[in-house]
């Protein structure tokens, strides 16, 4: 770039920061700026658009269109070029506004006269607060170098934005992270949480823009990149043989040393920016096109990026991860994304959780499930709009986090933490009843669990034992294979913990891995399906050699009690077969070495396909107990895959046929005389849970937060009258018996 264009650049921003550093109301910074870009840039208009809400743009300052447009041009999201440019995120150049795709005449402002238009979106980490726009009477194209001038002057409103430097009366000028904010995500665990926001990782702020002196940012930049490269390197040395770990690293070191990503930063200080401004406008830009690619692959390297240019402004800015802050008494964990290590680490002094990214089936949601702390998932921009410290509501339940509350909204979800609180008084009542209902028939309740902070729910929850013990958790939550000693200590405590509860029963099931559940020192595999792939007991089996240790340290940990294991997602007999002879023969061994075996082993599995419903009578006879798992088979029987947000909803439990499904499989359960169970999220719904019961399903396993609520309604509920409402309904050719079921319970009162 000529020396000339790099002048102008400099003291573009050089006037800019002057314009920050005075002592003015907000809306008079931005006519000072719109004045002064439209005066560097030689044209005759110079416009700034602000978010003033989610959908709507408005004009709040301007140089060349009439003044009493400001504050009342609006327009909503994609309409007209300046909403183009903010749905797009992209920048419009044309010499001709009036005949472009997608002008919106506003008579207004007076803009007829003026022909070319240049929008540039006002952007920081990807979130577009505005539009930034200059024009001129003359029918041209600007230059590339006009362009990038445009950009900086939007990166620096932006960061100015963000940092409240134009507060104003206007509802586009509001301050940020004061106002009330609703955000919608997805259920990752039900339950709701009030608290006080404490961010993962704590927003870097670039205060400084302007390079008075080139060449020692230059200097500061190469500083910063070498400490980078060597930091990286360094965790590669200590990442072992952890095959996901290391090719994350190789990314970062990749990127670390790219020539392009390094040029670009350089070329950016060279025309003005200070060496942490050339970085994150690097960064915005890896933001805005992480947010427009589809490829996983693609998006994983521009996460890495990202989270490569957080690593170099930390460096610049001195910023750590350590802030100071400490955290609140009530701490809500907002984070972009975490690892279930991480989050073990909080543990239970969470109130609850919400993330910007995630699946129900992520590492993360199974810990949050296991300690049983609400969390959303994919809630969009949290990261962004919450600040240390900001009061936060989670509802779990739907989904949606309530930011910086007003009034209204405080009440209301206050009202309904107290009526939950309210009704667990009451559950606490019947804690140590059976769970009977009206007609006389016994359900026997048990719980889920994964860790051994789980265990004292046992006596809290009123649970008559752990109908599913996932076993993946100690595998998934560290960096290397846990061995037969560790897991067989953490076993023992289990049952020792549950004879303390009163020789309380455990089921243990196997190692589940693969699909959502990939453990850390795994390589992972490249399966367009992962949900239908190798997985659970198909890695089990044609890798044995971990289905055995994990087998033997069971086997240890019984010291002699009783033990009762299951074996997932088993698709047809053969499967069930070999996995059981593998317990026979981790038995022949453990006799074989002189250690004690159990004095009685029960061996079964889940029932998640389809395809097991319908094995030969004699699977049934030879089983001796199955768990319907009804997460995974509601999706199978479905075909909707409940890691996608489209359709997970789509399908009820209560829908005729998946209820004629299961009470086929607990007849021929009946009929054959195998123990029947039912484990998953819809056994702890109430309504759901006492619908399966009504048609046969007599044992049920679920959080231990749903016991109080399902046992409540079985006690109020005549099972035999509801499960002629569920026939009626089914004769009538409803699609879903839910209604009527409602209608009784509405009636039954």
């Amino acid at each position: 770039m000529p020396d000339g264009t790099e002048s102008e650049s400099r003291k573009l921003l050089g006037r800019l920061r002057d314009t920050m550093a005075e002592d003015a109301a907000g809306q008079a910074r931005l006519d000072k700026i719109t004045h002064l870009t439209a005066d560097s840039m030689g044209t005759e208009v110079c416009s700034i658009y602000l978010f003033r809400d989610e959908e709507t743009l408005e004009l709040c300052a301007t140089e060349g269109l009439k003044k009493e447009a400001v504050h009342q041009t609006r327009m909503r999201m994609g309409e007209g070029l300046v909403g183009r440019v903010a749905r797009s995120g992209k920048v419009v150049n044309t010499a001709d506004a009036p005949s472009a795709k997608g002008f919106r005449y506003m008579p207004e402002t007076g803009e007829e006269i003026y022909s070319s238009f240049l929008g540039v979106p006002i952007q920081r980490l990807g979130e577009t607060l505005g539009v930034l726009v200059v024009q001129t009477r003359a029918k041209r194209e600007f230059t590339s170098d006009e362009v990038y001038a445009l950009e900086v002057v939007a990166m620096v409103l932006a960061e100015m934005t963000e940092l409240g430097a134009f507060v104003g009366d206007s509802a586009a000028l509001s301050a940020r992270h004061t106002q009330p904010t609703l955000l919608r995500g997805g259920t990752g665990q039900e339950g709701t949480a009030e608290g006080h926001v404490w961010l993962h990782e704590p927003r870097v702020m670039v205060t400084n823009f302007v390079a008075d002196d080139p060449e020692r940012e230059h200097e500061r930049l190469s500083e910063a990149i070498e400490r980078l490269r060597v930091s990286v390197d360094e965790m590669l040395a200590g990442a072992g043989h952890d095959a996901e770990q290391l090719e994350v690293l190789e990314a970062y070191r990749m990127f670390a040393n790219s020539k392009g990503w390094r040029r670009r930063m350089e070329e950016d200080i060279q025309r003005g920016l200070s060496a942490e401004a050339a970085v994150e406008k690097e960064q915005s830009a890896a933001r805005a096109r992480m947010s427009q690619v589809a490829d996983n692959y693609l998006r994983e390297r521009l996460h890495d990026l990202d989270d490569l240019s957080n690593r170099l402004l930390r460096i610049l800015t001195g910023q750590g991860s350590d802030t100071g802050a400490s955290m609140p008494h009530d701490p809500i964990l907002v984070a972009r994304n975490i690892g279930p290590g991480e989050l073990l680490e909080y543990g239970r002094q969470l109130r609850g959780i919400v993330l910007e990214e995630g699946s129900v089936g992520s590492h993360a949601a199974v810990v949050a499930r296991a300690l049983a702390i609400p969390l959303v998932i994919n809630a969009p921009r949290i990261t962004t709009e919450a600040l240390n410290g900001d009061h936060i509501m989670v509802d779990g339940d739907q989904g949606l986090v309530h930011l910086r509350p007003d009034d209204t909204v405080v009440s209301a979800f206050r009202d309904k933490i107290a009526m939950q609180a309210e009704a667990q008084e009451r559950y606490a009542s019947i804690r140590q009843k059976p769970a009977i209902s009206l007609c006389g028939k016994r359900i026997s309740l048990y719980m889920n669990a994964g860790l051994l902070a789980d265990v004292p729910s046992l006596e809290t929850s009123g649970a008559e034992g752990v109908g599913l013990f996932r076993t993946e958790l100690q595998f998934l939550v560290r960096n290397k294979m846990p061995n037969r000693t560790e897991l067989a200590a953490v076993y023992k405590r289990v049952l020792d913990a549950a004879d303390a509860a009163g020789n309380k029963p455990v089921v243990f099931r196997t190692l589940d891995i693969g699909s959502d559940k990939v453990l850390p020192y795994m390589k992972p595999t490249d399966e367009p399906n992962p949900a239908l792939g190798w997985r659970a007991i198909r890695v089990g089996l044609d890798r044995p050699g971990v289905m055995r240790m994990q087998l033997q340290a069971l086997l240890r940990a019984a010291e002699g009690r009783p033990l009762t294991l299951m074996f997932p997602f088993v698709a047809q007999w053969e499967e069930f077969s070999a996995a059981r002879e593998e317990v026979y023969k981790a038995i022949a061994l453990e006799k074989k070495l002189g250690h004690v075996v159990p004095d009685k082993i029960s061996v079964g599995t889940m029932l998640e396909t389809p395809s097991l419903a319908y094995a030969s009578n004699k699977f049934f006879e030879d089983v001796e107990f199955l768990s319907i798992g009804g997460n995974d088979l509601k999706q199978f029987f479905f075909a909707a895959d409940r890691e996608n947000e489209r359709v997970r909803r789509r399908y009820d439990t209560l829908n005729v046929s998946f209820l004629t499904f299961l009470e086929q499989i607990v007849q021929r359960c009946s009929a054959t005389g195998t123990p029947l169970s039912f484990c998953g999220e819809d056994a702890g719904r109430p309504i759901e849970a006492v619908c399966l019961a009504a048609i046969g399903l007599h044992r049920l396993s679920m959080r231990p937060a749903s016991i109080g609520p399902v046992k409540s309604l079985i006690m109020r509920t005549d099972l035999d009258a509801l499960y002629d409402v569920i026939c009626d309904a089914r004769e009538r050719g409803e699609q879903s018996v839910r209604d009527a079921v409602m209608e009784y319970m509405r009636w039954q009162g």
